[in-house]
């Protein structure tokens, strides 16, 4: 979970990604970010993101990309 912190935290730095849990719903990441970050989430973590699971229950907090990570890495 700490590398995407780190990962999250290169597309945008001013956020508690730790403490965050409405990433999408409250707006803190735009779709510009959402885009980046699958980019470097499917980089990082040799996976591809289909779109079906480009959902914002699965990109709210750091936990929910982790489930959503290890899911794909299974």
């Amino acid at each position: 979970m700490e590398r995407i912190i780190e990962l999250l935290q290169e597309i945008k730095e001013d956020i508690d990604y730790e403490n965050e849990g409405s990433l999408i719903d409250d707006e803190l990441l735009d779709s510009f970010d959402i885009l980046q970050l699958i980019s470097a989430l499917d980089d990082e973590f040799d996976i591809s993101i289909p779109a079906a699971m480009i959902i914002p229950e699965n990109f709210n907090s750091v936990e929910a990309l982790w489930n959503m990570v290890q899911e794909l890495m299974d």
